[in-house]
């Protein structure tokens, strides 16, 4: 176990720091936003195994050889009052941290989805009062608006898609198409869902380079997925034209709207409800979405989309298996 906990340590180091620096300056993301979606997921959960296994393996060393008979040495200590006097103040300080952490993250999840629905249930009950519904387009609401104003509210069965009729008069029939089907992919794919928790990363972890990184490159993963959905129903122009006419649209705050509860910093694009805008000041992210589709770039091979993948899934399994069985890196 003492080898286990040093090489988790430094996995969740490589994990916090060069890994989603390297992810984050990377081009080949926009070539497939799905793979980029699933590794950044994967250093996510595993930073996070990692930083907690660390702690946790380091702290219960001394009752066995590896987590699982450590575990059961440390619950009867607790269970049956047993002599404590092979853990030192370290290794209490270590299994402590280990289980605060834990907590805490769990406690912010929860906190965060409670926080989202309030503002959801606070959003929609606007919307009851400020728009109507559209005549031709099912769960879609329009609201009275002179700016081109499109995003997507999600709640299962009452899931609606939100436009102004400023946007309605800016668009053409495929134009329009267009946002509808860029927001219903945001719904299907319940992209919301992917914002949820890592706004809930970056609100238990502030400070964690992965957790701020992470969320601003989901949240334009995202919105490549939807343009990628909408373009099997649209031509490339016409999604282009689309994109840029609602980019210079205002939209409602994020807070507000959107599944991001951390709404401090004005440049990040946090929304899967802002679908074909990007955000409320989401410029660089709706550039970066016109720049690939007016400059295509070729699609990863399978032998990269294997690699990535295959990283990917590595990374979630290192982890536990780190955790249950140390005993063989002894």
């Amino acid at each position: 176990m003492f080898w286990a906990s040093y090489l988790l340590a430094a996995l969740a180091i490589i994990l916090a720091w060069p890994a989603p620096i390297a992810l984050s300056r990377a081009s080949w993301p926009a070539r497939a936003p799905f793979t980029a979606m699933v590794l950044w997921q994967s250093i996510a959960l595993a930073g996070g195994l990692s930083m907690i296994g660390a702690m946790l393996v380091w702290g219960l060393e001394p009752l066995g050889d590896n987590l699982v008979s450590a575990s059961v040495g440390f619950l009867d200590i607790l269970i049956d009052d047993e002599s404590a006097e092979t853990l030192g103040v370290v290794h209490v300080f270590a299994i402590s941290a280990a289980t605060l952490l834990f907590a805490h993250l769990i406690s912010t999840l929860v906190l965060t989805f409670i926080r989202i629905r309030r503002q959801r249930r606070r959003h929609r009950d606007m919307l009851n009062l400020l728009s109507s519904p559209a005549a031709d387009q099912p769960a879609t609401l329009v609201i009275n608006h002179p700016a081109p104003v499109a995003y997507c509210l999600p709640g299962g069965a009452r899931s609606v898609t939100v436009m102004s009729d400023g946007l309605m008069d800016l668009l053409t029939r495929a134009e329009l198409d267009a946002v509808l089907t860029h927001e219903s992919a945001h719904l299907h794919q319940r992209h919301h869902l992917l914002l949820w928790a890592f706004a809930a990363w970056r609100s238990a972890l502030p400070w964690l380079p992965t957790s701020r990184l992470a969320q601003r490159a989901v949240s334009e993963l995202i919105e490549m997925l939807a343009d990628d959905e909408a373009l099997r129903h649209v031509d490339e122009p016409t999604l282009v034209r689309a994109i840029a006419i609602v980019g210079s649209g205002a939209l409602p705050r994020a807070e507000d709207v959107l599944d991001d509860p951390l709404a401090d910093d004005p440049g990040r694009d946090t929304s899967a409800g802002a679908a074909v805008t990007g955000g409320t000041a989401g410029t660089r992210s709706t550039a970066h979405r016109l720049s690939r589709l007016l400059t295509p770039l070729p699609p990863l091979s399978r032998f990269q989309q294997g690699l990535a993948l295959s990283t990917a899934g590595l990374l979630l399994v290192v982890p536990p298996a780190l955790l249950v069985a140390p005993e063989l890196l002894g």
